[in-house]
């Protein structure tokens, strides 16, 4: 089995190219940038990229795997619409992997909770609270947007030792590590392992695709979680 999976939910892009091997998963060629342009520029060159590399047939790929949200509107929204476009042009089937998900992914085997915070703005994180049996990923409670206050709360409650990773952790990690987790049952993720990777969302992925969890690239839509900018300000003209 072969999927090629992207990830452009936050400021990170990336591309990977997954694979079954005789005993677990490969990574046979991953694209990942942090910097500064839009994921319009970087995408589908990465993409493009990956596939020059490894002389890759896009037609020999079982299916696309996008992290699908919460994250950017734009990012998630470019994210789509490239596995959207690929899924109809190969006729592949998709794999939708919640970003929260994925980026938990990067921690597998672990046995800490494991907690990704994404920055939401308007005081808010985008979270989910997962652990791991073996290399099996468990929701503990899904994918949410909430204040950096009421994790906290949920956090404390299961007793554990809380490990943090994700865009979030630079803006958050003082008022977790000093007022909300103060007991020192926390840490946080190293540098190569705690933002979005595409690899672990093809991991996991391959995952789901043995689960039958797949879908058209004409069913797929984006986890959003929060209505943008834009269209809260369209409600609120409309109640004006």
């Amino acid at each position: 089995m072969r999927i090629l999976a992207m990830d452009s939910s936050g400021l990170v892009a990336s591309v990977a190219v997954v694979e079954t091997g005789p005993i677990e998963e490969v990574t046979v060629a991953e694209y990942t940038v942090n910097y500064k342009k839009t994921h319009s520029q970087t995408l589908l060159p990465m993409l493009h990229e990956v596939a020059k590399m490894i002389e890759l047939d896009l037609d020999s790929i079982d299916a696309i795997a996008v992290a699908a949200g919460p994250g950017s509107f734009t990012g998630l929204r470019i994210g789509s619409a490239t596995a959207k476009g690929l899924g109809l042009a190969l006729s592949k089937p998709l794999i939708h992997v919640p970003t929260l998900h994925g980026l938990a992914y990067n921690l597998c085997g672990t046995d800490k909770i494991v907690c990704p915070i994404m920055d939401a703005r308007r005081g808010q994180v985008y979270t989910g609270i997962y652990e791991f049996e073996g290399n099996d990923l468990v929701v503990l409670h899904d994918q949410m947007a909430v204040s950096i206050e009421e994790l906290g709360e949920k956090l404390c409650a299961y007793g554990r030792e809380v490990i943090f990773l994700g865009d979030g952790v630079p803006v958050f990690c003082e008022v977790l590590a000093e007022r909300i987790m103060a007991d020192g049952r926390i840490s946080f993720a190293p540098a190569h392992m705690n933002r979005q990777r595409a690899a672990a969302v093809g991991a996991l992925a391959i995952r789901y695709y043995r689960a039958g969890k797949t879908e058209t690239a004409a069913q797929h839509r984006p986890d959003y979680l929060r209505m943008s900018q834009a269209e809260r300000e369209r409600r609120e003209r409309s109640k004006a």
